[in-house]
């Protein structure tokens, strides 16, 4: 077996190194195993995403074997930064503190919670062969996480949606009290948006009501939002400057090879709309999104006293690399 990437890592070089370490997971799995985790490419169940607790198509880490989690967690570092890592396996964590809430003291219960509230209930899924030449696709994804990745030629790559969520949005008792996994991304948009005068609120506020869910919710393909909100070009350096370390916080969650690519991609979307709902202090319940020609960002915390996160990335033609597999069936057909 080759080995797992070549020592100077590019930027074509992201999906090569994610078909080498998919393979060494995949070769450390029985058949009943690779019968879980294994999906044709075209398969419907690539497009079916969600981030709620629900019945899973995949392999969960809860029937793997020490070896073979491991290798899982391998694969998940090779799409992710180390940032976005951390938050993934932190979420993923958060899992054990909802059973500690909802039901571990009492033993009518802890049976019932501990099926819905299990650490382990990660699922990992391969779509097609991974290779270096042709089309595949992984994701990992559970309650609250859904990271989706999509390889062409082991150069082409596309990682939407990606999603991540937090319950509790931020830890308020127990061991872990005052951690915020993704309270970055709260702050960052509360501090743009406290940073518009009068006027450019006027145009940012779209409702004075925060929706319940993020608007594009986990539809399978997404078309863009009405361009409400306040759009770049009516933002002075300063805020262009929050508006960005505000999307790099989604972007660099993955790769730094991905999120270049990303970055370049955002550059050149033309207009980009800043949106916001509910209320602007902690614990008020609020929501934005962010737009661009090719993307949508959305965040919504309004749940559970405003103590329940849900934010994502989508890409308009490229989620599910349909953009680049669109092109290839073009051109070579």
């Amino acid at each position: 077996m080759s080995g797992f990437t070549p020592r100077t890592a590019g930027a074509h070089d992201a999906g090569t190194q994610m078909s080498a370490i998919a393979k060494v997971f995949l070769a450390a799995l029985n058949p009943e195993q690779k019968a879980k985790a294994c999906f044709e490419f075209a398969a419907e169940e690539r497009e079916n995403w969600h981030f709620i607790p629900r019945e899973r198509k995949g392999l969960p880490l809860k029937e793997m074997t020490p070896q073979q989690r491991l290798l899982a967690h391998a694969l998940l570092s090779t799409g992710l930064s180390f940032r976005g890592t951390a938050k993934a396996v932190t979420i993923m964590s958060l899992e054990e503190v909802l059973y500690q809430m909802e039901g571990a003291d009492e033993s009518s219960k802890r049976a019932a919670v501990r099926e819905k509230r299990d650490p382990e209930k990660y699922f990992v899924s391969i779509f097609g062969e991974p290779a270096d030449k042709g089309a595949w696709g992984w994701r990992v994804e559970g309650h609250h996480l859904s990271l989706n990745f999509t390889i062409k030629d082991g150069q082409m790559l596309r990682a939407t949606p990606s999603f991540m969520g937090t319950n509790p949005g931020e830890i308020r008792q127990g061991p872990l009290t005052g951690l915020r996994v993704l309270g970055v991304e709260e702050e960052l948009g509360r501090e743009l948006v406290k940073s518009l005068t009068p006027e450019q609120f006027k145009t940012a506020f779209v409702a004075t009501e925060a929706p319940k869910e993020m608007i594009t919710a986990a539809e399978h393909k997404v078309s863009p939002l009405a361009p409400a909100g306040l759009p770049d070009s009516e933002l002075n350096e300063a805020q262009k400057g929050m508006l960005t370390r505000l999307i790099s916080e989604y972007i660099e969650r993955l790769r730094p090879e991905i999120a270049e690519a990303a970055r370049a991609e955002f550059k050149n979307s033309g207009p980009i709309y800043f949106a916001w709902a509910g209320g602007k202090e902690r614990g008020e319940p609020h929501y934005y999104r962010v737009q661009g020609k090719t993307f949508l960002l959305e965040y919504d915390n309004t749940q559970n006293d405003a103590n329940h996160v849900h934010s994502v990335w989508r890409s308009f033609d490229g989620d599910f690399g349909r953009d680049l597999l669109g092109e290839h069936v073009k051109r070579d057909h």
